[in-house]
C-alpha cells in the first residue's frame, strides 16, 4: 500500500507554508487538494503558493484547468492518485495538502464514482422544472429513483439533486451505489495532520489575509479574468472571495460591503471546515497557536520518522 502523508485544515491556519517546511526535511512533493487552486489565473484569491515557493519544492494539481471549465471531485480523485503514483514512483513522498475536505476524503479512501459525465443540456431541462415548479418537484422525483440518496440530500440542496438525476438518467443506477463501491479501509497509507488554532486568532488570520489579497491586487485579478471572456457565473468564479469581487465590479455591491462579505463568509467556511475534519477519526491534531510553521513541520516529523524510516 503506498504511503501518504496529509495536512489539512481550515483556511488562513498555515497549511501550505507547514507543508513546504515538512517536504523539505523529507524529500517530499506536494499536492494541492484545493478546489480553486486548479483554475488558472485564480492566484490570489485562493493563496496559491507563489513561484518562489514551487521552485523549493514541485506542486501538482495547481493551473491545470481554464477557469470556464468544470472540475469535480471525481477529476480530481483521478488526478491525484496519479500525481501519487508518478511520486512515489521516483522515490518522493506525496504530501496532499488543502482544505477541500471531500477532496480529500475521496483520495484516502478511493471513493467510487459515477462515469456519468457533465451533461449540460439535461442540467438545463432539470434547472428549468425547478423554476417552473419548485425544487421540491426535482426532489420527489429523487425520491422515486434513489430514496437512499435523496435522504442525506437537504430538499433545498438543488444542486446536489440535480446531479444525482443527472447521473441517474444517464447511468440508469442511483449515485447512492457509489458508496456501496467505495471500499471499507482506505486504499492508502495515509498519515493525516489537522492543522487548528484558537478560533478568534484563526478569525484574526482570515481577516488579515483579504486585507493583503486587496492590496495586492485582488481586484485587479477578477477584472482581468473578467476582460478574458471567463463568465461571470462559471463554477471557479462563484467560489468564495471571487463571487463578491465579481458582484462589486458589476455594480451590485459597494467594495467594502464585498471585502466585509468575504471576510464573514471565510469565517462561515472556516467553522464548517474544522466540523468536517472533526469526522476524521485516525487524524493527529497539530495546534498552531504558539508554534511556527518549521515548528509544526518538526512536530509532523518526529510523529513520522519511524514510517519514513522503513519507506
Amino acid at each position: 500500500m503506498k504511503k501518504l502523508i496529509v495536512i489539512a485544515g481550515p483556511t488562513a491556519v498555515g497549511k501550505s507554508a507547514v507543508a513546504l517546511a515538512l517536504a523539505q526535511k523529507i524529500d517530499a512533493e506536494i499536492i494541492s487538494a484545493d478546489s480553486v487552486q486548479v483554475y488558472k489565473g485564480l492566484d490570489i484569491g485562493s493563496a496559491k503558493p507563489t513561484a518562489a515557493e514551487r521552485r523549493q519544492i514541485p506542486h501538482h494539481l495547481l493551473d491545470i484547468k481554464d477557469p470556464g471549465e468544470n472540475y469535480t471531485v471525481a477529476d480530481f480523485q483521478k488526478d491525484a492518485m496519479a500525481a501519487i503514483d508518478n511520486i512515489t514512483t521516483r522515490g518522493k513522498i506525496p504530501i496532499l495538502v488543502g482544505g477541500t475536505g471531500l477532496y480529500i476524503r475521496a483520495v484516502v479512501w478511493g471513493f467510487a464514482f459515477s462515469e456519468s459525465g457533465v451533461n449540460h443540456a439535461l442540467r438545463q431541462k432539470l434547472r428549468a422544472i425547478a423554476k417552473r415548479e419548485g425544487s421540491q418537484a426535482l426532489y420527489q422525483r429523487l425520491l422515486a429513483v434513489d430514496p437512499q440518496a435523496a435522504k442525506k440530500i437537504h430538499p433545498n440542496d438543488l444542486r446536489r439533486i440535480i446531479r444525482a438525476l443527472e447521473v441517474y438518467k444517464q447511468s440508469k443506477k442511483p449515485i447512492s451505489e457509489q458508496v456501496l463501491q467505495t471500499p471499507q479501509r482506505p486504499v492508502y497509507q495515509a498519515k493525516q495532520f489537522i492543522l487548528t488554532m484558537e478560533r478568534e486568532l484563526l478569525y484574526k488570520r482570515i481577516e488579515k489575509r483579504v486585507d493583503k489579497m486587496i492590496a495586492d491586487g485582488f481586484v485587479l485579478e477578477v477584472q482581468r479574468l473578467l476582460a478574458k471572456g471567463v463568465p461571470p457565473n462559471a463554477k471557479a468564479m462563484q467560489s468564495l472571495g471571487y463571487k463578491q469581487i465579481v458582484s462589486y465590479l458589476l455594480g451590485q455591491l459597494p467594495l467594502a460591503e464585498a471585502i466585509e462579505q468575504i471576510k464573514r463568509e471565510t469565517r462561515r467556511f472556516a467553522k464548517r471546515q474544522l466540523t468536517w475534519f472533526r469526522r476524521e477519526k485516525e487524524a493527529t491534531w497539530i495546534r498552531m497557536d504558539n508554534i511556527n510553521p518549521n515548528e509544526a513541520a518538526e512536530n509532523i516529523f518526529l510523529r513520522l520518522r519511524q514510517d519514513i524510516s522503513n519507506k
